[in-house]
């Protein structure tokens, strides 16, 4: 199975690239299964239904979410009536919505998709590590599941990687969101699950992570607010991560990071060219 993975989508020029990438790269790379997270898609904070469709007809098989989540009022109602809408796991309980869902790939198998957020420098929620690992324990890889991915949203490098060798062997894939940079340590881990720090952001990387350079630099300066941060808009570069899945094993054979367009150096998979 091939599954790839696009990194958080901010702002109009973030949600245009990806719209235009996301069906090429189904058709070239032949892609089994995508996840899109979305959180700060809709003017770089939160997500509307509107844009949720857009991603999905796009050709996302389901949308995660982050600390975000809720920025638009209208995610607390919609999200209830669009099952490929992935919040974070640990969000305490009655929060609208699901922390992970079971969809069916191209290929027919069943992936398990969980979202879940970080504590480290992020507001305290329950425990990341004990909501995933009971959630991989009722619907364990090759059992209830034929593929496992974990988007894990968080600030800390340390906790991305502690939380990956705590699932290591027992899920596909994690990767990090939320620093909206992509890393350079992709790889497989000792058991076969497939690790990425952070996959990046599909934005305009002339930006402070994606928002206009002036009023984080007065932030910075001041300390005082001018106004509303405001997503950069020039060309954007859509970053992610792509598995290569055993479909024995529900493991990662081979991953690799993705980048096109925009200004970082570009990147794909060798292993699907």
């Amino acid at each position: 199975m091939r599954l790839l993975f696009l990194g958080d989508v901010v702002g109009r020029t973030g949600r245009r690239a990806v719209l235009d990438a996301l069906p090429k790269l189904i058709t070239r790379f032949k892609l089994d299964f995508v996840v899109v997270n979305g959180e700060n898609a809709a003017g770089g904070f939160g997500i509307t239904e509107s844009i949720t469709d857009e991603l999905l007809s796009a050709g996302a098989d389901c949308v995660t979410l982050g600390n975000h989540a809720f920025d638009q009022k209208e995610a607390l109602v919609f999200i209830a009536r669009q099952p490929r809408l992935i919040r974070p796991l640990n969000f305490p309980k009655g929060t609208p919505g699901a922390g992970a869902g079971l969809f069916k790939a191209k290929n027919g198998a069943e992936v398990l998709v969980i979202n879940a957020l970080g504590r480290v420098f992020m507001t305290e929620l329950d425990c990341p590590f004990r909501a995933i690992d009971a959630e991989t324990t009722a619907c364990r890889l090759k059992e209830g599941a034929d593929a496992i991915f974990i988007d894990f949203h968080a600030e800390a490098t340390s906790e991305k990687e502690a939380l990956a060798y705590f699932l290591d062997g027992r899920v596909t894939g994690v990767v990090g969101t939320h620093t909206h940079v992509p890393t350079a340590d992709h790889r497989v881990l000792p058991n076969g699950t497939a690790y990425m720090s952070d996959g990046g952001m599909c934005g305009d990387y002339n930006s402070v992570l994606g928002m206009d350079t002036e009023e984080p630099i007065n932030r910075f300066l001041t300390r005082i607010p001018r106004q509303r941060f405001e997503p950069a808009d020039g060309p954007a570069t859509v970053s992610g991560f792509c598995i290569d899945v055993d479909d024995a094993t529900g493991l990662a054979r081979a991953c690799a990071p993705l980048r096109l367009g925009g200004v970082l150096t570009p990147a794909e998979p060798s292993f699907w060219v």
